[in-house]
């Protein structure tokens, strides 16, 4: 776990910064490893490139700058035993969560942390940056209590596809909403306008714990059941979602297809 230092300012003189006191802000990254998987079972412990895939993304994910420690939730006892034979602490959850955010939601409930990182154990490329990103905009605004991260569409077929989620922003970066379908809708381009004016949601989160144990004993709304997308719960109920803008998106695996690219990758030398 690592201990963010963050400087209080509580006054001013001479138009100087007058630091008063410091608090510690504890941050850890949860990476939920769920056996099973509709397109991909034991996908988490595919090792053709000699690593687990949650071993790849366990590592990522210890290089961000933000945390020295990552925890992996397990829901299978052969997955809790992979992550013990390299090294990563690892907790055995309930097998009747029916989502990662309620697995990451047991692990930490009795952990002394502020922040924490919710990333899904099939990224294994993940920028470490992009985790240092996330934990950042809760960092620097005290009040948030949820962040996420958006990157640029590369193609109109992509923002077309369903399975890639789209959001839409104030000014602010602050979510104005999340959807499968096209937004915002190009009324005069018929559909999709410009690649350019469209914003690719990456799964990545931060939470404070407080607001994490209140999101996860909320029942799912109206748009999250539509949609399928558990962080409308957050907008439905009038918590808002800091989003920050990062350079490209990253390849997460779902499906065995997915997985062999990414050997490929890693083997191509």
């Amino acid at each position: 776990m690592f201990y963010y230092v963050r400087a209080v300012v509580l006054g001013t003189k001479r138009r100087e910064k007058t630091l008063l006191r410091t608090e510690i802000v504890k941050i850890i990254v949860v990476i939920p490893a769920r056996y099973g998987s509709n397109r991909f079972e034991g996908k988490v412990l595919a090792q053709k490139t000699g690593k687990y895939l949650v071993q790849h993304t366990y590592e990522r994910a210890v290089c961000a700058k933000t945390v020295n420690q990552a925890l992996i939730a397990a829901d299978d006892r052969r997955v809790l035993d992979a992550c013990r034979s390299f090294g990563a602490p690892c907790v055995m959850t309930s097998v009747e969560h029916q989502s990662g955010t309620d697995r990451i939601a047991e692990a930490v409930a009795n952990l002394d942390v502020d922040i924490i990182v919710n990333l899904q154990a099939d990224e294994p490329e993940i920028d470490p940056a992009y985790i240092d990103r996330v934990a950042g905009l809760l960092i620097d605004n005290p009040k948030a209590s949820m962040a996420t991260l958006l990157a640029p569409f590369e193609t109109a077929d992509d923002v077309a596809n369903p399975n890639i989620v789209k959001c839409v922003t104030d000014r602010a970066g602050r979510a104005i909403y999340f959807s499968r379908s096209v937004i915002p809708y190009d009324r005069q381009a018929g559909g999709i306008g410009a690649v350019e004016n469209y914003l690719r949601h990456l799964g990545i989160y931060a939470y404070r714990k407080d607001f994490l144990m209140t999101f996860t004993s909320l029942a799912p709304g109206f748009l999250e059941q539509r949609e399928k997308l558990e962080q409308l719960r957050a907008i439905e109920n009038s918590y808002t979602i800091l989003t920050a803008r990062v350079e490209k998106a990253w390849d997460g695996v779902d499906t065995e297809e997915q997985y062999h690219a990414f050997v490929k990758r890693m083997t191509k030398d």
